[in-house]
């Protein structure tokens, strides 16, 4: 288990709050469930494989936090994580994307996890490969000479060796070129796909890998400055000295063990007032295919079998029209834990502007820095720009925080544009500056509706 897996419910409730502003209960019930599977670790014994992850509903507006309270519980415990909508797929029989897709490309973003920190692990040896391999492209190759060979020859490549040594961890070699033999990324081969077949992407993808793999990888003679040459052998040498059974055993573990997978809109594939005519048919046919990977199976992957039993998933929907009830009844008994997120007021956006460390202010104050100019945000424009997204969001459609995007590219818009041309200047974000450049859109509702 990673350090991050040994945290309390309180220090991951207190981390999760440095990005996302409020929805105490959703953190909570993150919280408790990332603890545990840490418990889960320390129980003994058969009766650890009987103790099943407590899934997760989140009820919410779109905006409101529920992918990223997701997103940030998975990368806090260096878990494999996926967001799918389940309304992307469809009922094995049909045309689309089957369910065990889902735990197909957990695995694969699993394998590529563990293999970068595998490489990082062996980065300090691959240096030092790769350090002898740009010795070898910048010594000229020796050209033979007739006659008794010259006993000093061997040192004096030695000596040579060791002086072009010096000088590139100098970094005094570092605007030369060199040309090297360098591996090309594998041909992903003809591609396949059966239609009417739930899964023919899945099998068209699989079918590319092992074409892939029979074919032997093609090198191609580039020239390179020492800079980018060193980055690349780096990577080619950290490739080769990592074991790739080694990956693949490590990745299925861990997908196995603490991945995480984030159900979005699993209120679209929901049967509102018991229907069972129409889409309505195909909609709990995904449950259905749901069902066997939420509540545990086994699902076959081109690295091995996955089972699911212990993955955790968090399910999420708006639930306006269908409600939590509208699912399967097997269905919504693998989801014991419901949380519903609040809805964001004009405090809450505030909080969201100025709080988390992603914060929009930071992030535009940062982008604009790059450019020369300082820009400030006053408390003043900070509660008119959190006011105008509230207050569209009442209007129109409730789309949260991410209305503030919205609000804050109108804003900047013309400084954005300008910004090249105005190095060293001040920008103060004040009410007046809000007020002036959106006040008579936010008074035209019917064009702040198609704007904002």
């Amino acid at each position: 288990m990673s350090q991050a897996s040994v945290f309390t419910p309180r220090e991951i409730v207190s981390e999760l709050d440095r990005y996302v502003v409020g929805q105490r209960d959703a953190k909570r019930a993150v919280a408790i469930a990332l603890r545990n599977r840490w418990r889960r670790q320390q129980v003994a014994g058969d009766l650890r494989d009987e103790i099943a992850p407590k899934n997760i509903i989140m009820i919410g507006a779109t905006g409101v936090g529920k992918t990223e309270i997701a997103r940030r519980l998975a990368k806090l415990a260096q878990a494999p994580f996926i967001k799918v909508e389940a309304s992307k797929f469809t009922e094995v029989g049909y045309v689309g994307r089957d369910v065990e897709s889902i735990i197909r490309d957990l695995t694969e973003l699993a394998i590529k996890l563990v293999g970068q920190e595998e490489q990082v692990a062996v980065r300090a040896k691959a240096e030092e490969r790769a350090e002898e391999r740009l010795i070898d492209a910048l010594l000229p190759s020796p050209v033979p000479i007739a006659g008794p060979p010259d006993p000093g020859a061997s040192e004096r490549s030695k000596e040579t060796r060791e002086k072009l040594r010096r000088l590139l961890r100098l970094g005094e070699l570092e605007s030369r070129e060199v040309e090297l033999e360098l591996a090309e990324a594998p041909s992903a081969g003809p591609s396949l796909s059966v239609l009417g077949m739930g899964g023919g992407e899945d099998l068209g993808a699989q079918w590319k890998d092992l074409i892939a793999g029979m074919l032997p990888r093609k090198t191609r003679k580039r020239r390179l400055s020492i800079t980018a040459a060193r980055e690349a052998l780096i990577q080619q040498e950290a490739e080769a000295l990592v074991d790739a059974d080694r990956v693949r055993e490590l990745a299925i573990r861990r997908v196995e063990q603490s991945g995480i997978v984030f159900i979005d809109e699993i209120d679209k594939v929901a049967v509102a007032g018991g229907g069972r005519q129409g889409p309505d048919v195909s909609r709990e046919g995904v449950q259905r295919d749901l069902l066997p990977i939420v509540e545990g199976s086994t699902v076959q992957t081109k690295h091995g079998p996955v089972s699911t039993d212990h993955i955790l998933f968090i399910a999420a929907g708006a639930f306006h029209v269908a409600k939590p009830s509208d699912l399967m009844p097997e269905l919504q008994g693998r989801f014991p834990i419901r949380v519903e997120l609040s809805s964001l007021g004009r405090e809450e956006l505030v909080r969201i502007l100025t709080e988390p460390t992603n914060s929009l202010v930071r992030q535009y104050t940062a982008l604009l820095a790059t450019e020369g100019i300082e820009l400030v945000f006053e408390r003043s424009g900070i509660e008119a720009i959190a006011e105008i997204a509230a207050t569209v969001n009442e209007r129109n459609a409730d789309i949260g925080a991410r209305r503030l995007h919205t609000v804050m590219e109108r804003l900047l818009e013309d400084l954005s544009f300008d910004a090249p041309d105005l190095p060293g200047q001040r920008v103060t974000v004040d009410e007046a500056l809000v007020r002036k450049r959106l006040g008579d859109l936010l008074d035209d509702q019917d064009l702040s509706q198609f704007i904002l």
